[in-house]
């Protein structure tokens, strides 16, 4: 009661300290309707929900468009595993994981080019041996579902029988801190991808395959209807989101759907694609 006298009751509002979420109103004001997008990076949820917003087609269905983003397994698990995300951006291994093709009728819109993983380094051919790896540094992606950055090299790891705890380990944020530690001299060798662009500042004399194709990222819309108005508006929005990036990845986007007709088809991946 004595601190009642003296201490306002009244509930205080904190902000969030990390933001992962975003949205914006479509001209259908009164559609309680919502499109969700969940992506790993904020600038990709930015740039898509500002154009989703926009589109006539989606207006036609939506209220607002909802964007979140995330790289722990947790988030895939909450808006993939569990069908909350309608249009998401995510690995096969993901999908397959989950089995959402046959649960939740998601199909791919757009994927990008497979490839294959590698150790890289910056002095020497990386060696597939035990006694190679121990004493190095080396860099890994810190995203337990990154294929080519840390589940494939670590399962090399353990099946040459080394265990962690005796490697000399620093983990990256993305591909390209990767590449800087190793540019920078701050590592011995890193586990990525390869592109061409690479050759700018390592060797391909310096680089040992640890896998073969891995199917490229894709963007995948949960269609519960045949709603392929929706689809092709979103893939038109995704091929001009993919030309406005700067990585070369990222620029080579394939269309999984045919819109040039009265009704669109799904024609998958194209043989001879990159």
């Amino acid at each position: 009661m004595v601190g009642k006298e003296h201490v306002a009751d009244q509930n205080t509002a904190f902000a969030p300290i990390i933001n992962t979420t975003s949205q914006c109103q479509t001209k259908a004001l009164e559609n309680k309707e919502q499109l969700i997008i969940y992506a790993p990076s904020q600038q990709v949820v930015g740039s898509l929900l500002n154009a989703l917003c926009h589109d006539p087609v989606v207006a036609k269905q939506y209220g607002k468009v909802l964007g979140f983003w995330g790289y722990r397994t947790a988030d895939s698990i909450e808006f993939i595993g569990k069908g909350i995300a309608d249009l998401t951006l995510a690995k096969h291994n993901i999908m397959s994981a989950f089995k959402v093709a046959s649960t939740y009728n998601y199909q791919p819109v757009v994927g990008f080019p497979n490839y294959k993983a590698y150790f890289i380094s910056a002095r020497e051919k990386p060696r597939i041996s035990k006694q190679y790896f121990l004493g190095k540094r080396i860099a890994l992606l810190d995203y337990p579902t990154s294929r080519s950055g840390h589940i494939l090299p670590k399962q090399t790891f353990k099946d040459l029988g080394l265990s962690l705890a005796n490697l000399k380990i620093t983990y990256a944020s993305s591909h390209r801190e990767l590449r800087e530690l190793l540019a920078n001299g701050e590592v011995d060798l890193i586990a990525s991808f390869w592109q061409e662009h690479d050759a700018q500042l390592f060797s391909k004399n310096y680089i040992t395959q640890i896998s073969d194709n891995i199917i490229g990222t894709r963007w995948y819309l949960k269609m519960e209807h045949e709603n392929t108005d929706l689809v092709c508006a979103i893939q038109t929005h995704l091929m001009t989101l993919s030309k406005q990036q700067i990585s070369p990845y990222f620029n080579h986007v394939q269309p999984y759907w045919q819109c040039a007709t009265d009704r669109a088809i799904f024609v998958g991946e194209q043989s001879g694609a990159e």
